[in-house]
């Protein structure tokens, strides 16, 4: 499976933004644009398209950014804890050393994303559509798949550990390097998953049967 990853961009080519804000106050779009080391709390933006970008650590927390659109970014050692991202677009995008905690990603459209040593723990990714997209070595310890149509998704050490999948089939995806303890998933939705024998034995409850030693 080859994910597309962010158009490489040259950083001397791209306009360096002093105030995210101020800029967004001019105008809808963004292209082109780096940022560094900007700090906001409750930040609201919405309606907003950013196209090729690196932004570096960066933190926006209990943010408020729906209904935006995302393409070609490079997020590198960002926080946006607690922040929403619903309904919005990430297209080519990567998130490297990033925290998500708590984040909202529900009914956005998530493709060609890679997820690289990120915590994504308790983040809702409700009736979001997902394709390509890489969680590699990335925590996701008791986020929520609800409703979710997944397609060429590649788990590489991630951990799963509680992860909530509702109503999402997982049917192709290798679970087999990552961490599954207490995962909580339907019968249904877990046919056609490949696992390794150890994780079988999480997944027993499925059968309620008793395991006799």
């Amino acid at each position: 499976m080859n994910i597309s990853r962010p158009q490489k961009i040259l950083l001397s080519n791209l306009r360096k933004l002093d105030n995210l804000l101020d800029e967004l106050s001019k105008s809808k779009e963004l292209d082109n644009i780096f940022i560094e080391n900007y700090r906001g709390e409750k930040v609201e933006f919405t309606d907003i398209k950013i196209d090729k970008a690196i932004i570096n650590n960066t933190e926006i927390t209990n943010g408020n950014l729906t209904k935006n659109t995302f393409i070609d970014i490079e997020f590198n050692n960002c926080n946006f804890s607690n922040t929403s991202f619903e309904n919005s677009c990430f297209i080519r995008c990567e998130f490297k050393n990033c925290k998500l905690t708590g984040c909202n990603f529900v009914e956005s459209r998530i493709y060609n994303v890679s997820f690289i040593e990120s915590n994504i723990s308790y983040a809702n990714f409700s009736i979001a559509s997902i394709e390509n997209v890489l969680f590699n070595n990335s925590n996701l310890r008791n986020s929520i798949f609800q409703e979710n149509k997944l397609k060429n998704i590649k788990l590489r050490q991630a951990d799963l550990t509680q992860v909530q999948f509702f109503k999402t089939s997982l049917k192709g995806i290798d679970f087999s390097d990552s961490i599954i303890e207490a995962m909580a998933v339907s019968i249904e939705d877990i046919k056609g998953a490949i696992i390794n024998q150890f994780q079988a034995v999480d997944l027993m409850y499925l059968l309620n049967v008793t395991v006799k030693e």
